[in-house]
Order: C-alpha cells, then structure tokens, then sequence
C-alpha cells in the first residue's frame, strides 16, 4: 500500500514538474515571438511622425504614404554584404556606381523590409510597406539641400539574380529596392519612379 502510495506522490511530482516546464517553454515561445515580430507592428501600429524634407537636416529620403523616411546614405557599394549591412542599420543605401539622385541616369537606392530581429534598429522596416505604392504615388528624395521629388511609375518582383535593373543606369529616375516577401531574401520588390515635372 505505502509503495503505491509512494508511486502517485512521485506520479504527482512528475506532472508539476512537466507543468512547470511546459508553462516555461510558452513563456520563451510568446517572449521569442514579440521579439520578432514586434518591429513589424510597431510599424504597423505606431508610424514614425514624418518631417517637412525642409525641416530635415542631412541627406534623406521620403516616402509619404506609407510614412518611410530615413538618411540617404550614397556610395555603398551592393555586392559587399558586410558593407551594406553595417550601413542599413543606420539609414537607406544608395547603389556606388549609379547616379547620384538629381543627375542625369537612375539612381538605385536600397534597404530593409524587415531585419534580424534580434538587431532591432530604426532602419530595419523602413520599407516595410513599400508594396503597398502605387502608380502616382511620391517620392522625395534631400541630397545637398535640395529637394528631388519623383512619382511612381512601376512595380515590379524580381528574382535576385536578376540584376540588371541595378546595373542599367537609364532613364532619368530612381528604382528603389527592398527583399520580397517581408520577412525573406527570396525576391527583390522593384518600385520605379520618374522625376515629378
């Protein structure tokens, strides 16, 4: 009797401590998930305040409608990874090699979608919505203290190796670039953009 007893105390033991453990590993589940995804909602839910190009000081770009602004940081060069990682934490890069925005040509500019979410910065969903432009829609862009204001032409999804849009320099514009879908590097999305007249 007492060892049957003994074996349903120890029974009842084992299931609290199951319980316990169980209870944990939710715990880290629901702690690992707002870690990931919460610069994803916090995009969603509390948009950065967007600044008049006027008002800001440096180079920038700006996009409105799905309030994305952030320094425009030129010269980066896009096949060192190392480079343009460190650089995207801080800001938006612009393609080296390409023009300049306001010059003559097509200036590629690129950043995040969504970042490693254990690196949380300011930068890493700043183009977070950028599928969501559509034809018409702006772009400015504050280099020099001047102020580059370009509409949407197109849109485009593209595979990674397909790199030409990187590389061919015409017409006057900007593509701007960023990974498809969030959250993945499985494809690029392409939005194109002319000079506003």
């Amino acid at each position: 009797m007492k060892k049957q007893s003994d074996k349903k105390k120890i029974g009842m033991k084992n299931r609290g401590i199951l319980y316990s453990v169980g209870n944990l590993f939710i715990l880290i589940s629901l702690i690992t998930s707002f870690i990931i995804f919460y610069p994803v909602i916090s995009t969603y839910l509390f948009p950065p305040e967007i600044k008049p190009a006027v008002k800001l000081q440096g180079d920038f770009i700006t996009v409105p409608k799905i309030k994305a602004q952030a320094p425009l940081i030129f010269n980066v060069d896009p096949w060192n990874e190392t480079e343009y990682q460190k650089v995207l934490k801080n800001g938006v890069a612009h393609a080296k090699d390409t023009p300049l925005p306001g010059n003559k040509g097509r200036s590629f500019i690129f950043a995040h979608s969504s970042g490693n979410p254990f690196e949380v910065t300011q930068y890493n969903t700043v183009f977070l919505k950028l599928n969501d432009l559509v034809i018409g829609d702006k772009i400015e862009i504050k280099r020099d203290n001047k102020i580059y204001k370009y509409n949407v032409t197109q849109k485009k999804i593209v595979w990674p190796n397909e790199i030409e849009y990187l590389t061919d320099t015409g017409p006057d514009g900007i593509v701007v670039q960023t990974c498809w879908p969030i959250g993945t590097s499985l494809k690029r999305l392409l939005i194109f953009a002319a000079p506003a007249p």
